[in-house]
């Protein structure tokens, strides 16, 4: 992407950053964090640039207790002018109460595999897409954007190896079905940069590249790599989770996703735009750890500063 990798510049710099940390990051929390904590998260997370802020999930409270106050605490937010704010649903009543908590974009979920599927939502891959026809359609109808998450696109906790024909099957439906962007999840970490050019380059077969997000996790360091080999590919739309908060809940082992001031710190030295204010953000990530009562899973996070976390940087 550089001069030093022996290519031209991309004609097109600009990356756009999903953070999903105020929702994939926290959801596994064992500690209730406070409504108040996670409305400030996101309103420091709009405050450092980034252009979309996953706020929550209207899940039901008994399979993610952690986002039980969603109702309560997404109305609660503070929106800025041109960020947008998506939130997660898995049914209609999860679509009618994300309405009426003020949504406006809404994100839908399924996987590449039957495997995960079954262990996550109780259905195979066909059967997910039927749930989600109404709820796209509703949505749609009712002017609210959707956002479509396909995850285990490169490996499955239970079944192993996917085909890259069901992932391509699976983004091709859920583009069919009225998503206007797909995201592409390695959700447990076990991709490489070549399976991953591989992957994009055969969804980008059946969904305009534009159309495509990658969503990586770091559970063996590949997450930045990965990112890298699909900006190569063209692929300029990237989730990531402030702090390197996050995880799977379904897949025992899947550590969190590529921090997102690791990844702004690496598309900026590449010369990419992102429109975020790094050093913002990473005492944005250094603010939430405290809070959590953590240490930093980021790199930068890590470094040494002069600042004092506890006077609430």
């Amino acid at each position: 992407m550089n001069a030093d990798a022996g290519m031209e510049p991309p004609a097109d710099d600009y990356v756009r950053v999903i953070e999903v940390g105020p929702r994939d990051g926290l959801q596994n929390e064992a500690a209730q964090v406070p409504t108040a904590v996670k409305v400030e998260l996101i309103e420091r997370l709009s405050a450092c640039g980034l252009p979309v802020i996953e706020a929550t999930s209207f899940v039901s409270p008994k399979w993610v207790p952690q986002l039980a106050d969603a109702d309560e605490m997404l109305p609660a937010v503070h929106r800025r002018l041109g960020v947008e704010y998506p939130v997660l649903v898995p049914n209609l009543p999860g679509l009618h109460r994300a309405i009426a908590a003020g949504a406006d974009c809404i994100a839908v979920f399924t996987a590449a595999s039957d495997a995960f599927n079954r262990k996550n939502i109780n259905c195979d891959i066909e059967k997910s897409l039927i749930r989600l026809t109404p709820v796209v359609e509703e949505a749609l109808a009712r002017g609210v954007r959707v956002r479509g998450y396909v995850s285990c696109v490169l490996g499955c906790p239970y079944q192993g190896e996917v085909a890259v024909a069901d992932v391509v099957r699976v983004s091709k439906a859920l583009a069919a079905l009225g998503c206007e962007e797909i995201s592409l999840g390695d959700t447990i970490g076990v991709g490489t940069p070549s399976k991953a050019r591989a992957m994009l380059r055969a969804v980008a077969g059946d969904v305009p590249l534009a159309e495509l997000a990658v969503h990586f996790h770091d559970t063996r360091g590949q997450a930045l790599a990965n990112i890298y080999a699909s900006l190569e590919v063209g692929v300029r739309r990237v989730d990531a989770s402030v702090a390197g908060l996050g995880g799977c809940p379904y897949a025992a082992g899947a550590s969190g996703n590529v921090a997102t001031e690791d990844l702004i710190y690496m598309l900026h030295g590449m010369g990419m735009r992102t429109g975020v204010d790094l050093d913002q953000l990473v005492d944005t990530a250094r603010w939430i750890n405290h809070k959590l009562k953590r240490q930093p899973a980021s790199r930068l996070a890590r470094i040494p500063i002069r600042k004092n976390v506890e006077q609430g940087i």
